[in-house]
């Protein structure tokens, strides 16, 4: 069996703390592993803009320094998971590790990729385009853009939500660092464990031993 290693990655730290489509890429590749024979290997998940440099996204690094180790291919569900910029794709070609869109399938030749990735690029700079052109037309109406009006009202909601989804996620990891910390491990220790295994802080961020210590301080509060 083929080995590969699999990419998952949402652009805001919001999709990372709820799931929102990672669930999904991983079990789009992971069909088309089973698919085209591929054996997967490790997971790398990260929160980060496609619009970073392959040097600014963690995830893509490590993803790309395990494959290049194990001299086998990265596979990803959509192309615009690694991104939808030409000049990356290009960049992502010249470091020498092979990747895959499970979409696209294993045999597309790179020039392929790259005419998917330049017709992503121009779809993205015209939806900008649109939005902007249709905002300004909408300015030039005297229409005032946003709502202003329960302004107040609205952050009280935001906080509100905010801390509910603190409260939420403290409940989910908790129980695990407390796991940890029953083996004796440091917090900092515990840090690396939790960043091992690709769980997400509640802000996309790193682990460090600050984030552990507030996190078993807000349990006993909940």
């Amino acid at each position: 069996m083929k080995q590969a290693i699999a990419l998952i990655r949402v652009s805001t730290s919001e999709q990372g703390r709820s799931g929102l489509g990672l669930t999904a890429q991983e079990a789009a590749i992971r069909a088309f592993a089973a698919i085209e024979g591929f054996e997967i290997v490790e997971l790398f998940s990260e929160v980060a803009s496609g619009a970073q440099g392959i040097d600014e996204r963690a995830g893509l690094k490590a993803a790309l320094a395990k494959a290049k180790k194990m001299k086998c291919p990265v596979i990803v569900a959509k192309l615009d998971r690694l991104s939808r910029d030409v000049a990356f794709i290009s960049g992502l070609m010249a470091r020498g590790v092979p990747f895959i869109v499970a979409e696209l399938g294993s045999d597309v030749d790179p020039f392929v990729l790259h005419l998917y990735a330049a017709l992503g690029e121009k779809e993205r700079k015209m939806i900008g385009a649109r939005t902007k052109a249709a905002l300004a037309a909408k300015k030039a109406q005297g229409m005032v853009l946003g709502n202003r009006t329960n302004l107040s009202e609205a952050q009280v909601k935001g906080q509100a939500t905010n801390s509910a989804k603190a409260a939420a996620f403290a409940a989910r990891v908790v129980p695990t660092i407390k796991q940890l910390k029953a083996q004796n491990m440091t917090l900092d220790q515990i840090a690396a464990e939790l960043t091992s295994r690709n769980v997400a802080t509640f802000n996309g961020g790193e682990w460090h031993k600050s984030t552990i210590s507030r996190l078993l301080k807000s349990a006993q509060t909940i």
